[in-house]
């Protein structure tokens, strides 16, 4: 991946942990990582806990960011989840995953995703 990916990616990640953060979330985890993946933002609030995926474009060129998580991609990131569960000793009493689409520098948060 390139620096300019990188940074695009590192800037789309910080709109949407930004916009928990504005929501009283307390972000607990960027970019956790373990062998099978990553999960991009993890946060909290009250009894709920949020597995967020970001994806961000410069154009819809290729689709939209959202778009790009598909079928394996929630999968995968339903996995990572529970392991995140697992090796956090976290119990939460609801977890949602959410998806921050972010296109041309503007956040569309999309909340229960999937």
């Amino acid at each position: 991946m390139t620096a300019s990916r990188r940074a695009l990616g590192a800037a789309g990640e910080e709109l949407a942990a930004a916009w928990y953060r504005d929501r009283g979330y307390a972000v607990v985890a960027r970019n956790w990582r373990v062998r099978e993946g990553e999960l991009d933002i993890v946060a909290h609030r009250g009894h709920v806990l949020v597995f967020c995926e970001v994806k961000t474009r410069r154009s819809d060129a290729y689709g939209s960011p959202a778009a790009a998580v598909t079928a394996d991609k929630q999968a995968r990131i339903r996995r990572l989840a529970s392991i995140y569960l697992r090796s956090e000793g976290v119990r939460p009493r609801h977890i949602r995953f959410d998806v921050a689409a972010v296109l041309a520098g503007r956040l569309t948060m999309i909340e229960r995703a999937f």
